[in-house]
C-alpha cells in the first residue's frame, strides 16, 4: 500500500510515532542535563568557587531552552489520545488517565514552580535555597517521566484492573500494582538512565567543541570531568536495567523478544546475535528458511538475558503461534488459533451479556458474564484474523535493537577513554578524541529513538498487550483528516526542532563567559 493511500490505522500510528519521536528528542536531554547542572551547582555551594557557578549557569541556560520545547511537543502528544485514539481512551481511560493526571497535577506544577525560582532566584535566594530549587526542578522532571512511563508500562503489562461489562471499560482496582509492577519500575529506571547518558554525551561533546576551538578551556575541562564520570556511572546502570528489560520482555512479551532476535524456532540455550543480516529470502514464519545470515553470536546469552539461565528454553515466533511449550509460570502456551477462539468467545459473551441485561434476564446475564471473565485475558486476540497479524515488524525491531546496543557500548568506551585523558590532563592534545566526542552527540539521540522503536514497534499489533489491538483502539474519523494533521504536525515540529538547534548553537557559541560576564557575577545571599 502506498504511503499516501495508507489506512486510518496506519496514518494514526504514523502520526503518533512521529509526534512521540520528536518529543523524545527533547525529554532525555532534560533528564540528563538537569542532573549535570545540579551537580555543578552543588560543587559551587560546597567549594564556593565561582567557576562552578559559571558552569552551572551555562548548562542551566541550555536546560531551560530544551525544557520549553519539550513541553510544547508533549502537549500535542497527549491530545492525540482523545483525537485519534478515542476508543482506547474510552476502553482504559479510568486506568491510563490516572498517571497522566498525577503527572500534570504533581510533577508539572512542581517543575513550573521551582524552575522559575531556579532561573530568577540567583540574587534573591540563599545559596542553599537556590540549590534546593535546582534539585527540585530536576526531581519534578524525573517524577513527570515516572508517571508517563508508568502509563506506558501498563500498556505493555496490564495489571491492577477489572473489566466492567456494564460500562465496557477497564477499571482500576489496585493502584499500587500498576505503579510498582516490575515492568513499570524497570522501564522508569532504564529510560531515565538513558536520558542521563544523553546528558553526559551532550556535556562531553559541547566541552570537546570548546577545546577544539581553544576557548574557555578551564570551563571545558571542568565540565568534561563531570560529564565523563557521570556518563560512565549512568552507562553501567543502563546495562543493569537493560538486563531487567530483557527479563521482563521474555516473561510478558515473548513475541517481542523473538522479533528482536529474529528467532523463529525456539530451543534451549539460545545464542544472542551480535551482528547479522536478515535473510531476504525469509518470507513466512513457517517456511523453514534461515532468518539471519552472516551472524556473529554469543552462545547461550539470549537464554541468560531472558531467564538468567544459560540453558533456558526461549520460544521463537513459530512456537508462540503454534503453542505447546511451557511458559515461565508453568502453564502450557496456547496456540494462536486457541487464543483467537477464546478471544472471540469473550467478545461474543460481552455482546450477549449486554443483550441479556437489556432484556432483564439476570440468569442469562450471569452466565455470559462468567464466560467473559474466563476468556477476557485473550480478548484482543478475537480481533486478529491470521497468525501473521501477531508478528511485529521483525526487520525494524531486529536492527533497532542492535543499533541501541552497539551505540551503548561505544558510549561506554568513549566515556572511559575521555575520562582517562582528562585525568591525565592531556585531552586537549587528543584532537581525534575531541572530534569523536563531538560527533557522538547525535548518536545519543539515535540510540534513544532506537530503544523506543524496539519497545513500541516490537509489541505490535497491541495497543494494550493481549487486550486491545491497534485497529480496535482508533477513533472513528477519516484517514484524510489524520493525514492532513500528520503533515501539519510534521512541519510544526520540524520548525520547532530547527529553532531549538539554532538557539542552542547560538547560546553555545556565546559560551559561559557571556552568561556570567567577568567582574559582574551575582553575589547571592549567604
Amino acid at each position: 500500500m502506498g504511503f499516501l493511500t495508507a489506512s486510518l490505522v496506519e496514518w494514526s500510528r504514523a502520526q503518533f510515532a512521529m509526534t512521540a519521536m520528536y518529543h523524545w528528542v527533547f525529554v532525555p536531554l532534560t533528564l540528563g542535563l538537569g542532573v549535570v547542572m545540579a551537580v555543578m551547582e552543588t560543587l559551587y555551594v560546597r567549594t564556593g568557587r565561582e567557576e562552578w557557578r559559571m558552569a552551572a549557569r551555562f548548562w542551566m541556560r541550555l536546560f531551560g531552552i530544551n525544557f520549553a520545547f519539550g513541553v510544547a511537543t508533549g502537549l500535542v502528544l497527549e491530545f492525540q489520545f482523545g483525537t485519534n485514539w478515542s476508543n482506547y481512551s474510552w476502553f482504559v481511560g479510568d486506568i491510563f488517565g490516572a498517571p497522566l493526571a498525577i503527572e500534570a497535577i504533581l510533577a508539572f506544577f512542581m517543575e513550573a514552580t521551582f524552575i522559575s525560582l531556579m532561573f530568577f532566584g540567583w540574587k534573591k535566594l540563599s545559596r542553599g535555597a537556590h540549590l534546593a530549587s535546582t534539585w527540585l526542578t530536576v526531581a519534578g522532571a524525573t517524577i513527570s517521566a515516572l508517571w508517563i512511563l508508568v502509563a506506558n508500562a501498563w500498556m505493555q503489562y496490564p495489571v491492577g484492573m477489572e473489566f466492567n461489562p456494564d460500562t465496557v471499560r477497564n477499571e482500576m482496582h489496585d493502584f499500587w500494582s500498576i505503579l510498582l509492577s516490575p515492568v513499570a519500575i524497570n522501564k522508569f529506571s532504564h529510560t531515565v538512565l538513558s536520558g542521563w547518558v544523553l546528558g553526559a554525551l551532550f556535556v562531553t561533546g559541547v566541552s570537546a567543541w570548546f577545546l577544539l576551538r581553544r576557548r574557555n578551556t578551564d570551563f571545558a575541562l571542568r565540565s568534561l570531568k563531570v560529564g565523563t564520570a557521570f556518563g560512565v556511572a549512568a552507562s553501567l546502570l543502563v546495562i543493569a536495567t537493560g538486563h531487567g528489560s530483557a527479563t521482563n520482555v521474555a516473561r510478558y512479551q515473548p513475541m517481542k523478544l523473538a522479533a528482536m532476535e529474529a528467532l523463529y524456532d525456539g530451543y534451549e540455550g539460545v545464542e544472542l546475535v551480535g551482528v547479522g543480516i536478515l535473510n531476504p529470502q525469509k518470507e513466512s514464519w513457517d517456511d523453514g528458511v534461515q532468518p539471519v545470515v552472516g551472524r556473529i553470536a554469543f552462545p547461550k546469552m539470549l537464554s541468560f538475558l531472558g531467564f538468567s539461565d544459560f540453558n533456558a528454553f526461549v520460544p521463537g515466533i513459530r512456537d508462540i503461534i503454534e503453542g505447546g511449550y511451557e511458559m515461565p509460570d508453568g502453564r502450557e502456551a496456547l496456540s494462536f488459533e486457541e487464543m483467537q477462539a477464546r478471544g472471540r468467545l469473550a467478545i461474543q459473551a460481552l455482546a450477549e451479556y449486554r443483550s441479556a441485561v437489556e432484556a432483564g434476564d439476570a440468569a442469562a446475564a450471569a452466565v455470559h458474564k462468567e464466560e467473559l471473565r474466563r476468556n477476557y485475558a485473550y480478548f484482543g486476540y478475537g480481533y486478529l484474523e491470521t497468525p501473521e497479524a501477531l508478528i511485529p515488524p521483525v526487520g525494524l525491531t531486529f536492527y533497532s535493537f542492535r543499533i541501541m546496543v552497539v551505540l551503548g557500548m561505544w558510549f561506554i568506551l568513549l566515556f572511559l577513554v575521555a575520562g582517562f585523558c582528562v585525568w591525565k590532563r592531556d585531552i586537549a592534545r587528543q584532537r581525534w578524541l575531541l572530534w569523536a566526542a563531538l560527533l557522538t552527540v547525535p548518536l545519543g539521540y539515535l540510540a534513544g529513538e532506537a530503544g523506543w522503536v524496539v519497545a513500541e514497534v516490537g509489541r505490535q499489533p497491541w495497543a494494550i498487550q493481549d487486550i486491545l489491538p491497534v485497529q480496535a483502539a482508533i477513533s472513528s474519523i477519516s484517514a484524510e483528516s489524520v493525514r492532513l494533521t500528520f503533515f501539519i504536525f510534521l512541519v510544526l515540529f520540524s520548525v520547532l526542532l530547527v529553532a531549538e538547534v539554532r538557539i542552542m548553537l547560538r547560546q553555545i557559541k556565546r559560551g559561559p563567559d557571556a552568561t556570567v560576564p567577568a567582574g559582574t557575577i551575582d553575589k547571592p545571599e549567604k
